[in-house]
């Protein structure tokens, strides 16, 4: 995806009132999650806004949609990297940056026996490094789809998060932490509706391109623990998940997430929806291979361990096929759960305070966990700090609920243009 397919911009906002004659202007709350999560029109809801506790705290983050490096001066971070450094195996970067950067990896030459688990190659998820924790690409659970969504918060996501509370529907939701940054609002509303929360890295890069500091930044500045991570500052909890974008990963990578706390979180179906329009997909071949993992399921295939498929939050198009298919997939399988729930996660962040219900649970009825605390005092949900963060999130012993809105997703996507394939090309194999 390239990275246009992320930003939402004042000039799109501008580009599309010119043509649909919706102003760029809201009379809606603005500040509150609560009040974000009432607006309705898309245009509106891409309208950027002005977050304070963000504001003040820009300086501590690299910028959006760079490839993050350690900030000087940022000693908490430069402290934890040199104490996981010697954990981080000697695999050198692959490719040459900037082309590396977004999946071009020239004529670089690689070992065909894949001695990095290198995904990307031969879609390995087992490292060959000892001590570092397998990838999860499937679920213990029978019949069970691990339902999830990448590249979020998407600034236009009302319609799509109502129709999840419509269903009683949680999901694993992997943001990108310049998506955040860019829409703080919108990445809260995850957290309070009772979705699983986990890391898309900082600027959404093919991770085995970049040095080992930068690799690190990456996930350090999304979500890692520290006020100054942004999920931290935003959404008030620090995540234990993560996933590669694009699925790019090797075990010098996978080491250092796991230092990090981190697990690797995969997949085994790939819907493709974010390709559509570029190359020869269309929409069609996304319905196909939706329809593909259907008739898996009505056929048996997962009757000893569940599966997950790759889905996006990335614009109109992706979320409007989650909601086409929904009662599809559903029927097909016993269960769509968060990933975390099938694996019994009961605490799925750093803090305490935050729960999702078990897998017994989940199938039982209990669709979101409970908040019952705020953390550490220095989040969102809690009280506030020199950041200027105020409390959003509910606190105390609650569960969350429904918000009112659209069931469906019917929209037009602001700021989330049509994406291009970025093709993997030029790689050469030693023998």
């Amino acid at each position: 995806m390239r990275l246009s397919s992320f930003v939402a911009s004042p000039l799109s906002c501008l580009f599309i009132s010119a043509f649909v004659f919706s102003p760029c202007a809201s009379a809606q709350d603005r500040t509150t999650e609560q009040g974000e999560a009432q607006i309705s029109d898309p245009n509106i809801e891409c309208t950027p806004y002005q977050y304070p506790p963000v504001g003040n705290a820009k300086n501590n983050f690299p910028l959006s949609w760079t490839a993050a490096t350690i900030l000087s001066g940022d000693s908490d971070a430069q402290a934890k990297y040199q104490s996981i450094e010697s954990l981080i195996p000697n695999i050198p970067p692959k490719g040459t940056q900037p082309q590396s950067l977004v999946g071009n990896w020239g004529n670089i030459t690689y070992d065909p026996s894949d001695p990095d688990c290198w995904w990307t190659f031969e879609k390995c998820t087992t490292p060959k490094v000892p001590g570092i924790p397998d990838d999860i690409a499937g679920l213990p659970e029978p019949n069970t789809l691990g339902y999830g969504f990448d590249d979020g918060p998407n600034c236009s996501h009302n319609a799509f998060y109502d129709f999840l509370q419509s269903r009683d529907q949680t999901a694993t939701m992997f943001y990108i932490g310049s998506n955040v940054m860019d829409w703080p609002l919108e990445a809260q509303r995850g957290l309070a509706d009772g979705h699983e929360i986990c890391v898309h890295t900082w600027s959404h890069r093919y991770m085995t391109s970049l040095t080992n500091d930068e690799a690190f930044s990456e996930l350090w500045y999304s979500g890692w623990l520290s006020i100054s991570r942004i999920i931290k500052l935003v959404v008030g909890v620090t995540p234990t998940c993560w996933r590669p974008p694009f699925g790019d990963v090797d075990d010098r990578i996978r080491a250092i997430a796991n230092a990090l706390g981190l697990t690797t979180i995969m997949w085994q179906y790939d819907s493709n929806d974010w390709r559509v329009g570029s190359g020869n997909i269309t929409e069609a071949d996304i319905d196909a291979n939706y329809m593909d993992l259907i008739a898996a399921a009505q056929n048996g295939t997962f009757g000893a361990s569940g599966t997950m498929m790759l889905t996006h939050e990335l614009n109109n198009f992706t979320m409007s096929e989650a909601v086409k298919f929904y009662d599809q997939l559903a029927s097909a399988f016993s269960y769509l759960v968060p990933v975390g729930v099938a694996f019994n996660v009961s605490n799925p962040y750093v803090e305490d305070g935050y729960t999702l219900p078990s897998f017994a649970e989940y199938i039982d009825g209990t669709h979101t966990g409970s908040v019952t605390g705020s953390g550490d005092g220095n989040t969102i949900g809690g009280s506030s700090d020199s950041s200027g963060t105020g409390g959003n999130i509910p606190s105390g012993n609650s569960t969350i609920t429904s918000k009112s809105g659209a069931a469906i997703v019917s929209h037009s996507h602001v700021g989330s243009f049509a994406s291009a394939a970025i093709l993997i090309t030029g790689i050469q194999f030693m023998l």
